[in-house]
């Protein structure tokens, strides 16, 4: 039976690559499952916090398979999603609302993310966005990004 919000809890996901070996011990024996809503709201938090501050931070979240379609242009592997974020440049993300769905299988999630983004120095305007994300376990608590899609929303 597939994880759901209120189902049966599914493993944490893989702590931020920072830490060191006894902090993740720590983090993984305070709570060791959650919900799919757990899991993604960590996980949100975590991306973005990350994305906004450290992007090479990120880099441990992909792996040569997953696929990244920023604007329509697609890149695959961590060394070219990472250089595309990084092309971006200094943002500041404001997260509106996150949706979470069991995957095809029990160890795959789907998340949505609606919010804001400020892109570059000083009072830019904030920008609407949308973004899927499906994460995949490759055990117990480790999760990497199998597919990521972003979109700027205009007009809204």
């Amino acid at each position: 039976q597939p994880p759901a919000s209120s189902g049966p809890p599914i493993a944490t996901p893989a702590p931020p690559q920072h830490h060191t070996q006894g902090q993740i011990q720590r983090e993984k024996s305070k709570d060791e499952t959650m919900s799919a809503e757990e899991v993604a709201k960590a996980f949100v938090g975590h991306f973005y916090q990350s994305f906004d501050s450290n992007v090479d931070a990120l880099a441990g979240l992909f792996n040569p398979t997953s696929m990244m379609t920023f604007e329509g242009q697609q890149f695959q592997g961590p060394e070219n999603i990472i250089g595309k974020l990084k092309g971006v440049g200094k943002v500041v993300h404001a997260v509106k609302s996150m949706d979470v769905q069991p995957g095809n299988t029990p160890s795959s999630l789907m998340i949505f993310v609606t919010g804001t983004v400020q892109i570059g120095e000083g009072n830019a305007n904030p920008l609407h966005f949308c973004e899927f994300f499906c994460l995949v376990s490759t055990g117990p608590g480790q999760y990497y990004v199998h597919n990521d899609i972003f979109r700027l929303n205009y007009g809204l």
